[in-house]
């Protein structure tokens, strides 16, 4: 087995989480895999063996594949026992499971559907824009990035729109409540928001059983509690968990990747430059912008029995953690790898952004979408945008929705 390549101790674990790149650089260069005490777990770093795990979904199972980064106290739990708990999701489980949570979101995110929806997006973003400052300062992140995406996913589930800011706001919180170390008091208040959002979710359930409409969430409740009875509770919980994973997965995920590739675009005013100028590049700048700093950097895999990965003997029960994020700067795979290049053109690979395999993001096509109309319409209405100098970006410190806290502009 590989000798254990010593990891960050808990101290600076947020400063892991806010440039792991170094980490994965030497853990690419290593022989085998590395094991992170802080994390109990093994990480695959190189995209070879990224792919080869998400390939191998009967060695590697997903089960823990949301495990919190926060151990959560009593108190919160007790909190959370009000709620709907946690069940098997699309992202945690495999086999015919798997594919039983996937089906009806295959169909719902189907390109027809996509397409269906666009111009709801593109309406909503240009009156996100049209609210803006007229020449800032503006903060990105928090006056389109966190909200477009969320007004999309909820007109594709059926939201109310009056429903969308608690849902968004819920949704922020369960991220934090379980990936990110906070004070008790407030540990107390996430757990009541996220509570909140369950219960806002459970009402949808519920009506959509009894008057079936032509959304998303009238799909997954005929999909996984088939019938016209009343719903279980335990049915209930499960329809729950899958909307409140669809939701938090289909406005965070995104507004990562919007917020990122806007704040690498910006921060090389070259491209920037090159992407006003040629508005035709803006389908490489999002496959650019995904690969080089991807929103979800990485998931656990837990081993079903005993393997060898890349030398490596895993028993079986092991704890691996699977990075796309690394896997998408790994030198073997992708010509200057580190480097932002929206002009990559035919020397761009297919990246890991989205994952691969079974578990490859089905919502792929409307995160891209939704980034590809942010340039297009920034570009025209938005030319001279430019960084705060004197409020430069700074990570959040999670590995899960990688992107800047806030990201201040002006024009």
């Amino acid at each position: 087995m590989t000798p254990p390549e010593r990891a960050p101790d808990h101290a600076w674990r947020d400063e892991l989480y806010r440039d792991p790149y170094p980490l994965y650089a030497r853990a690419r260069r290593a022989a085998g895999l590395t094991y992170l005490p802080a994390f109990d777990a093994w990480l695959v770093a190189r995209d070879r063996d990224v792919r080869e795990v998400l390939l191998r979904a009967e060695d590697f199972s997903s089960v823990n594949s949301l495990t919190p980064d926060v151990a959560l106290p009593d108190a919160v739990l007790g909190v959370l026992a009000g709620g709907f708990g946690p069940r098997p999701t699309v992202v945690s489980s495999d086999g015919a499971a798997h594919r039983r949570h996937r089906a009806p979101l295959n169909r719902g995110l189907s390109a027809a559907r996509v397409a269906a929806l666009l111009p709801h997006a593109r309406g909503c973003a240009r009156e996100l824009v049209d609210a803006l400052p007229a020449h800032g300062p503006a903060d990105l992140v928090a006056a389109y990035a966190r909200q477009l995406p969320g007004l999309v996913i909820g007109r594709l589930i059926g939201l109310d729109p009056a429903d969308v800011p608690a849902a968004v706001h819920g949704g922020y919180r369960a991220e934090e409540l379980l990936f990110r170390p906070l004070p008790m008091a407030e540990q107390v208040a996430a757990a009541e928001d996220v509570v909140a959002l369950q219960h806002l979710l459970d009402g949808y359930v519920r009506a959509r059983r009894a008057e079936p409409r032509d959304d998303l969430c009238s799909a997954m409740v005929g999909a996984l509690a088939p019938g016209t009875g009343e719903l279980t509770v335990e049915q209930r919980h499960e329809l729950v968990a899958n909307l409140q994973n669809l939701l938090i997965a289909g406005f965070l995920t995104t507004g990562a990747l919007i917020s990122t590739a806007l704040m690498h675009l910006l921060g090389d005013r070259r491209q920037w430059r090159m992407l006003r100028a040629d508005p035709s590049l803006v389908p490489a700048a999002v496959e650019e912008a995904a690969r080089h700093d991807a929103a979800v950097q990485a998931f656990r895999r837990r081993t079903t029995r005993p393997v060898t990965l890349s030398g490596t003997r895993l028993p079986a029960g092991a704890t691996v953690l699977v990075a796309y994020g690394s896997a998408n700067r790994d030198e073997r795979r992708h010509e200057r790898a580190g480097v932002f290049d929206i002009a990559r053109g035919a020397a761009g690979r297919p990246h890991l952004a989205f994952g691969h395999g079974p578990h490859g993001c089905p919502g792929s096509r409307l995160a891209r979408e939704q980034l590809r109309l942010t340039l297009d319409l920034f570009v025209r209405r938005l030319p001279g945008l430019r960084l705060d100098g004197e409020r430069p970006p700074r990570m959040r410190p999670t590995l899960v929705h990688r992107s800047p806290q806030e990201l201040y502009v002006s024009w």
